[in-house]
């Protein structure tokens, strides 16, 4: 108890002292953790100086949970000036009108955003903001995909391309899965109706805002054929359990696979990623300014400064996850020809990355992305799809139950930032 008082002591000081911020120059951001090359931040401070003559202090907050930092501003009107929201979130935020349009004219600097991949900028076509085009209110930060990492040592490519392979009785113990009920769910529905999408009957994207009673059903039968293999259902620890060899297959977020399996290498651990081949999904996090924003220019000129191409590269090196930001500059820089094989991601960079070398982990070829949807709000559905996910992990927990973990885990971040605790390592969490 004593505790807990020290911590919402530490919280409430907090709060008092961005209270008294001089906000004209002051920009306040709000991200995951380990979510950007930090030096980018006091540099960013220098840069803004630079290009408009006025001082600029940031204040860098983070957050673990997209409904977290949603309730911030949703009920308690927080003045955060940028925020780094999922794609599903974006369109949430997009019909509550709680987004300020982004003005693209910064004056004598470039404009950077234009450096955002036609790609991104066709998935972002794809939220449904109630009438409005996520793209005046939202630039795509990093992406990836959902798929399987696993263990070469134990399971062959082949059974890693397929979500039927989960079923195998050989894997029981040695199966950790991404606790994020949104992106299994949208992942499985895509999936699991892989013969009808073939054939012409149903279309990926708007199957992807599905959350009817019986394609969630039809998920819960497939998870329950597999549940009894899974070793955990986890939010960031099933990496380092891959790195570890204590699991052999971990289905996971691209990012957290990149890391894994740079980590892994250097310990002799053979690790590898597949999107399986009935299909996945991609997922974005992408800049947006919330309505009660106090410093909108900053908040441009970050969001600018982040499409950088050589600032794009420093995020995409410090935390393993990949830019949204295209062109020849990034391509130049990740292609490698000793490495990787040849592949089509000109859906990406345009024609000249028609045959280009690059990681497939980050950069998967255009064929598997033809087979990926996208998560999407599903609104008052959400309760329905968060019953499903707990009866299938054998859990009860409700929103009760989901409250309580944001209290904790807010009290927990005014704690780490008071302590100036360590990073953790390279990681993000959605829900």
């Amino acid at each position: 108890m004593k505790r807990l008082l020290i911590v919402l002591s530490a919280l409430a000081l907090f709060c008092t002292s961005l209270s008294a911020l001089d906000r004209e120059h002051t920009l306040k951001v709000y991200n995951w953790a380990d979510y950007i090359d930090e030096d980018l931040i006091g540099e960013f401070e220098k840069w803004y100086e630079e290009q408009t003559g006025e001082p600029v202090k940031i204040v860098y907050q983070l957050f673990d949970i997209n409904e977290i930092m949603l309730s911030k501003i949703e009920l308690g009107h927080e003045d955060f000036d940028v925020v780094c929201p999922s794609e599903y979130i974006i369109e949430r935020m997009l019909r509550a009108d709680l987004l300020l349009p982004i003005d693209r004219d910064f004056g004598d600097t470039p404009d950077y955003i234009s450096n955002i991949s036609p790609y991104i900028i066709h998935k972002f076509n794809q939220i449904d903001g109630s009438g409005k085009n996520a793209n005046d209110y939202s630039v795509g930060y990093m992406w990836g995909t959902v798929g399987m990492l696993y263990n070469k040592r134990h399971v062959t490519p082949e059974e890693a391309s397929s979500w039927y392979t989960l079923k195998d009785p050989r894997w029981a113990g040695k199966l950790f899965v991404k606790d994020a009920f949104r992106d299994i769910y949208t992942s499985l529905i895509v999936a699991l109706n892989r013969d009808k999408i073939d054939a012409g009957e149903l279309d990926t994207e708007k199957l992807c805002f599905d959350s009817s009673d019986e394609s969630i059903a039809m998920v819960e039968s497939f998870l329950n054929e597999f549940k009894d293999n899974v070793s955990g259902w986890e939010a960031d620890f099933g990496k380092e359990r891959m790195t570890q060899e204590k699991a052999w297959i971990n289905v996971t977020w691209s990012g957290d696979a990149q890391w894994a399996i740079e980590e892994a290498e250097a310990v002799g651990v053979p690790l590898d990623f597949a999107v399986p081949k009935e299909g996945s999904i991609v997922w974005f996090d992408g800049w947006v300014i919330p309505k009660y924003a106090r410093n909108v220019k900053a908040a441009r000129y970050f969001i600018n400064f982040m499409c950088m191409p050589e600032n794009a590269l420093r995020n995409m090196d410090e935390i393993g996850y990949v830019s949204c930001v295209g062109g020849p500059e990034i391509l130049e820089a990740m292609e490698d020809e000793e490495a990787f094989e040849q592949e089509d991601a000109s859906y990406f960079f345009g024609e000249e990355a028609t045959a280009a070398c690059l990681n497939p982990v980050m950069y998967p070829s255009a064929d598997i992305i033809s087979r990926c949807g996208m998560m999407h709000d599903s609104g008052e559905r959400t309760d329905n799809l968060l019953q499903m996910w707990s009866r299938v992990k054998g859990d009860s927990a409700g929103a009760g139950t989901y409250i309580i973990i944001g209290i904790v885990l807010l009290a927990a971040g005014a704690w780490l930032f008071v302590s100036k605790n360590r990073k953790r390592g390279r990681g993000r969490k959605r829900r």
